[in-house]
């Protein structure tokens, strides 16, 4: 079980792996959207996921990570709507998310010396 914040309901900031929330962030934000047809819903998820990762990269690597990282998250988003119309909206999401959520890995997940 992770270490609680004393003064939080969430695992401490510094123990959380972020590449599985920009997983959930991006295609969990998608699939919200196409299932209820309320892209806000979407927006939400994309968003909670994103600042509960952001809250992290900052802890563990600090703000110039945090700003490379949440560009790629926010980036991936974007560029997923143009990139659908040339491969399709699923291959679209899950191809910024395999670039986001490792790219998430490498600069945050990962065990640094």
């Amino acid at each position: 079980m992770t270490e609680k914040n004393a003064t939080s309901l969430l695992p401490a900031a510094d123990t959380v792996d972020t590449a599985p929330v920009v997983i959930a962030g991006l295609i969990g934000g998608f699939a919200a959207a196409r299932v209820t047809k309320v892209r806000a819903l979407g927006g939400v998820v994309l968003g909670a996921a994103g600042v509960y990762a952001g809250r992290t990269w900052a802890a563990k690597r600090g703000a110039g990570t945090t700003a490379a990282l949440s560009a790629v998250y926010l980036l991936g988003f974007g560029l997923s709507h143009p990139l659908a119309k040339k491969i399709g909206a699923w291959p679209a999401v899950l191809t910024v998310t395999g670039v986001a959520s490792g790219a998430a890995w490498a600069l945050s997940d990962r065990p640094h010396a």
